[in-house]
């Protein structure tokens, strides 16, 4: 079976799964594993990932009203490698190539291939996405003891967590400017991580939220998880915060109980690395209550006053 995956954590399904041999193309933001960097790239973006966030916001906004998409699919490539199955969302149109752009994609090939689209909207929906990859291609046996071990360790989070003698109020940004609230699987993330996120939307979009909301909020405790950043570009930008009027006399920045997290690896990807999203968020919260390590690189405290 000849797989092209349309989304970084279809990839990293994928992999997951030992079907890495029949993945003949991925897209262009698929990094983990390490061998996905070398497949063929099927996928290539039109906006400018290194402009700023209030700069890219904005030429989101304008391209998805002009074209309905921010991606574009080598049809030549698609055609050569005659795929069985594409793994692809219809769950938003900023984060991979939009569902109707696949559709037609489909519809121009010689063979039409299965077309799995994958629409999470909480961890149970991410689990139940293996399980449907797993089962078409062959692996439904590798699957559910996949979604078994990722269960048990979400389950051990949640053992250690629930000691805590208090859930902190938690603003998780999943974007800068504008802030963005977290939405889908990200307040869930953070109950099993012991805290509580009262401007998040449980199994539904992300959504742009006025600051007059994070002020009245008025968090414990605020995690930056910017969709597409990486921890180094969360950092960079996070500095900006303090050009916020009011910014410095938020709970969260007096208590230094403000964190930047690699967004792109853990929290906007629904895969099997969703588990260490969950690991982080209680490294933050509770950290006296865990045992495990989290990755090195994934988390970063926000200094407590402006840096150059």
């Amino acid at each position: 079976m000849n797989i092209v995956s349309l989304l970084p954590s279809a990839t990293e399904i994928v992999y997951a799964l030992g079907l890495e041999d029949q993945l003949v193309a991925v897209t262009h933001e698929c990094d983990f594993p390490q061998a996905a960097r070398k497949k063929p790239q099927i996928t290539k973006s039109s906006i400018n990932q290194s402009d700023q966030s209030a700069t890219i916001d904005r030429l989101v906004s304008q391209k998805l009203d002009d074209t309905g998409s921010l991606y574009e699919i080598d049809m030549e490539l698609l055609e050569r490698l005659k795929p069985d199955l594409i793994l692809t969302q219809q769950l938003c149109s900023v984060c991979a190539v939009s569902y109707d752009s696949v559709t037609e994609a489909v519809k121009r090939l010689s063979v039409p291939p299965m077309v799995l689209n994958l629409e999470p909207n909480s961890l149970e929906d991410i689990f139940e996405n293996v399980m449907a990859v797993g089962k078409l291609a062959g692996r439904h046996e590798r699957a559910l003891e996949l979604v078994q071990d990722l269960r048990k360790q979400i389950g051990t989070i949640e053992e250690h967590c629930g000691a805590a003698e208090y859930r902190p109020g938690v603003f998780c940004m999943e974007w800068m400017d504008p802030p963005f609230c977290g939405g889908h699987w990200i307040p869930e993330l953070v109950q099993i991580a012991g805290g509580i996120d009262r401007l998040g939307r449980k199994g539904k979009p992300s959504v742009r939220v006025e600051w007059e909301e994070i002020f009245a909020y008025n968090p414990e405790a605020i995690v930056i998880m910017c969709c597409g950043f990486s921890l180094e570009r969360t950092l960079r930008e996070a500095n900006d915060l303090w050009n916020v009027p009011g910014w410095q006399c938020l709970s969260a920045v007096q208590r230094r109980k403000v964190f930047a997290v690699d967004g792109s690896a853990y929290f906007s990807r629904p895969g099997p690395r969703i588990v260490r999203s969950a690991e982080i968020l209680a490294a933050i919260l509770h950290p006296d209550l865990i045992s495990f390590e989290v990755p090195a690189d994934s988390i970063a405290s926000i200094p407590s006053q402006q840096t150059m």
